[in-house]
């Protein structure tokens, strides 16, 4: 249709209140398009079997029903293993890491309730076997943990996963609700934990997405992980998953949605996740955590692992952040970098890159890798908590020798 638009401009000027009628019409169709897009509506216009609220548009604070116990309460931490032990495509449970900051909360999921409320026209509420009945989304995606949340990290911790998700699209639930996209600019997010973190007590622990990433495709208010309902330590029965965005802002045991002008005045968006700007040449201003910056790291050779040479070494790691990376270049001095060869990305997976770099003399190597994304930004050599990964490897000859003293092999 636009194309015939410019025809008839091309063809005949004089034409141009028709053009006009036409250009009106044009944006019309696009804005009803993306309405219908928006909304998701259904063939017939109907919708799934959710319990809308009252005429006064409110709905009782009914979702607490269903938490029964906080147990273990307080902080807990379970670390992954060393980068090069996370050598499987998916990450399996026993290997992902886990941080609970005020207890895991031991929820009855026949009593569970989610409420999606705020600046919407439609708030409601469902339960778990409405949520299963609503159309389904499988995500699978890099998982990764920020490191502290009081003491933002300048090392790298590599608390990273790749895990499969299954869940209902935020932007599903939300095109119910109908929000007003005016005035609500954040969607909200509420867990059914609660204590004190770090000195700090709070009813909830309360996260916030922009509008914009919470209509994004790739957010689910998730049941499975890699294919299992999600346990109480992963959140279970449901939790919300941002895809490219560190792990706090995945809020676990979910249970309220709601759609607000600001951002939560919460601790966990106030007092702890928060960092230096790193674009603020005064080093004052401060952003929130919440997208990934290009990060990677080797996983072959191992650390400290001895090549035979010299002659060549071939190796593998893992990359990843929000936005695609488009290339990764290894370093064996820090100075020159060669280009590896990087698997395209599928969703938001971390990205496979194979290498392989010439040695030419006995003794020790320091590998280095980097990973620019598609936007441009660039893992820092040092000071940053995605700094990158440096493992240390020997290079020995066939001939016999005196074996060289060791040390440790990963930074």
């Amino acid at each position: 249709m636009l194309l015939r638009v410019l025809r008839v401009k091309q063809e005949d000027h004089r034409h141009s209140s028709t053009l006009k009628f036409l250009g009106i019409f044009l944006f019309l169709e696009a804005y009803i398009s993306w309405i219908l897009q928006m909304y998701e509506v259904m063939a017939d216009g109907s919708l799934p079997a959710v319990d809308f609220s009252d005429g006064r548009g409110s709905i009782p604070d009914s979702e607490h029903k269903s938490l029964t116990n906080i147990h273990p309460k307080g902080f807990f931490i379970r670390h992954p293993p060393a980068p090069h032990k996370l050598d499987e495509d998916l990450t399996p449970e026993s290997k992902l890491f886990q941080t609970i900051h005020m207890g895991a909360a031991v929820v009855d999921a026949s009593r569970w309730t989610l409420i999606v409320d705020g600046l919407v026209e439609r708030p409601f509420s469902i339960n778990i076997e409405q949520l299963r009945q609503m159309p389904s989304q499988t995500v699978t995606s890099f998982h990764e943990c920020y490191g502290s949340p009081i003491n933002p990290p300048t090392k790298n911790v590599w608390r990273i996963g790749n895990v499969q998700w299954t869940g209902v699209p935020l932007r599903y639930l939300l095109s119910i609700a109908r929000p007003d996209l005016e005035r609500g600019l954040f969607v909200w997010s509420d867990g059914l934990d609660s204590g004190t973190f770090a000195g700090v007590t709070t009813d909830r622990y309360q996260k916030d997405l922009p509008i914009e990433k919470a209509l994004s495709c790739e957010v689910l208010v998730a049941y499975e992980m890699n294919g299992q309902s999600l346990t109480k330590e992963r959140g279970g029965p449901v939790r919300l998953v941002v895809p490219g965005w560190f792990g706090t802002n995945s809020t676990k045991w979910l249970c309220r949605l709601s759609v607000q002008t600001t951002r939560s005045m919460g601790p966990f968006t106030t007092v702890f996740y928060n960092e230096l700007d790193p674009s603020d040449s005064e080093g004052i201003r401060r952003r929130p955590v919440w997208r990934v910056e290009p990060n990677s790291m080797i996983v072959r050779p191992r650390p400290d692992e001895v090549v035979l040479g010299p002659g060549y070494v071939e190796g593998w790691g893992r990359a990843w952040g929000e936005d695609e990376i488009s290339r990764v270049e290894i370093s064996l001095d820090g100075n020159t970098w060669k280009e590896a060869n990087v698997a395209l990305r599928k969703q938001f997976e971390w990205q496979l890159f194979t290498f392989r770099v010439q040695v030419d003399r006995s003794g020790r190597y320091h590998i280095q890798a980097r990973a620019p994304d598609i936007s441009g930004a660039q893992q820092p050599l040092t000071g940053r908590r995605n700094h990158v990964p440096t493992v240390q490897i020997w290079v020995e000859s066939d001939s016999p020798k005196k074996s060289i003293p060791r040390g440790n092999g990963s930074r």
